[in-house]
């Protein structure tokens, strides 16, 4: 599997077995969605908001005070009116779009909606609290979605006396142009409400995935073990800058610390914390936040174009202690990438996910995966087990969260592909 032709010939039958749910039975009835409620109008909430009524749903949206819910709808329109701008359709649809939005200002407003979605910001205290409030005021069938991005959707299910109706909608940044979807089936979510979300995604145009709950899901889970091993290469010397380069030669536009930049440091941190990553903290403390600071890992001039920054560098080795090194590129890159092969086979043996592909799916649409390159899974069966393996186990030796996979192992020694996995797909208590 080397070549330009196998890669898309494998990406298009990954892309359409996504959609097929094991188990799932054949012509399971869907619940009617007309009317969708979103709580949060930030910039999750109102991208998430913009696909519903892209596809002709009427969308309530909700906000605590008025000036944040104008501020929210005023940041729709002129993501319409850019798109009309650029001829994408006529500017009087503007309006029309808009007219499909309803501001609200309480919980209560959402009462008769067929699915809401909660996108408030990451704190399980604050989701359960309007979880516990939505199982008082919504109406029996309705589907109550979360968008955490790695929070225990079984934990805010349990706040409700119907867990059945619980699911989690990950959507991705800019919620209004990321293909993917990240469906999220609890243990107790019923086959209807998985089948009608899985419909739901098509119509709304989005590439949808079901996985498990786990830390993370599927794709953050991953992420997070390529951050680990990014974070430990710096913590022995290898510069930021470097690191990124070497993830951007393999294929990714973005690498660790550049997309750390962009989405901002300071996200789950707050004045005087002191969190597991130190070199964060310090760079916060000096206001250094990213891209929006003009300063985070690197320096960014006022069109936002990164130089490597001398300060980071300082920062860097006042808490490492460690002389910067350089590192080939291929080190670097086996060093980042192979951890997250190795994450994906945990996923895979804890049923998280219902098939090997779906995570090079979720990878492809939803982290900038190199198309080239097919997939953590796929580019796993390029390398071969056994090297991943021994590079692991090389790993394991400084970072026990490297310790690989049993089913790495078996593959190993079986001469085994990623891709053939099957492990039997997601084991949960969900019912019709």
């Amino acid at each position: 599997m080397d070549t330009q032709t196998d890669v898309a010939d494998y990406l298009e039958t990954a892309g359409t077995l996504a959609w097929e749910v094991p188990g799932l039975p054949h012509l399971t009835p869907l619940r009617p969605i007309k009317t969708v409620g979103v709580i949060g109008a930030g910039t999750m909430g109102g991208g998430i908001s913009m696909n519903f009524v892209n596809a002709g749903l009427n969308v309530k949206i909700v906000e605590t005070k008025q000036e944040a819910l104008d501020r929210g709808l005023g940041v729709v329109r002129a993501n319409y009116e850019r798109s009309a701008k650029r001829g994408r359709f006529p500017m009087e649809e503007v309006d029309e779009r808009m007219s499909r939005f309803e501001g609200c200002l309480s919980i209560d407003d959402l009462a008769d909606c067929d699915l809401v979605i909660e996108a408030v910001f990451e704190n399980m205290d604050l989701k359960r609290e309007i979880f516990t409030k939505l199982d008082s005021v919504m109406k029996q069938g309705a589907i109550l979605a979360t968008n955490t991005s790695a929070l225990d959707i079984d934990e805010i299910a349990a706040c409700t006396k119907r867990p059945e109706d619980v699911i989690g909608l990950h959507f991705f940044s800019p919620a209004n142009v990321m293909k993917l979807l990240e469906i999220v089936r609890a243990d107790h979510t019923a086959n209807d409400v998985v089948a009608t979300c899985m419909d739901l995604a098509k119509k709304i145009g989005k590439v949808a995935t079901l996985v498990g709950v786990c830390p993370g899901f599927v794709g953050n889970r991953i992420l997070f073990a390529r951050q680990d091993q990014a974070n430990r290469l710096v913590a022995k010397g290898v510069l930021p800058w470097d690191v990124d380069a070497a993830l951007n030669a393999f294929g990714f536009r973005m690498g660790p610390f550049q997309m750390s930049d962009l989405a901002g440091l300071d996200i789950g941190w707050s004045k005087g914390a002191k969190t597991a990553n130190p070199i964060r903290d310090a760079l916060c403390e000096m206001d250094r936040r990213g891209q929006k600071t003009q300063a985070g890992f690197y320096d960014y001039d006022e069109n936002r174009n990164p130089t490597p920054s001398d300060v980071t560098a300082k920062v860097i080795k006042d808490i490492t202690k460690a002389e910067p090194i350089t590192m080939p590129e291929s080190e670097i890159i086996e060093a980042c990438i192979y951890p997250m092969i190795n994450e994906a086979v945990k996923i895979l043996e804890e049923n998280k996910a219902q098939r090997p592909s779906d995570i090079d799916v979720v990878w492809i649409n939803g982290y900038g995966w190199p198309a080239d390159k097919g997939g953590p899974m796929f580019y796993g069966d390029t390398v071969g087990a056994k090297a991943v393996l021994a590079k692991m186990e090389q790993l394991a030796k400084e970072d026990p969260s490297c310790e690989p996979a049993a089913l790495l192992r078996e593959l190993a020694a079986e001469d085994g592909k990623f891709t053939e996995i099957n492990t039997g797909g997601l084991k949960t208590k969900g019912g019709a």
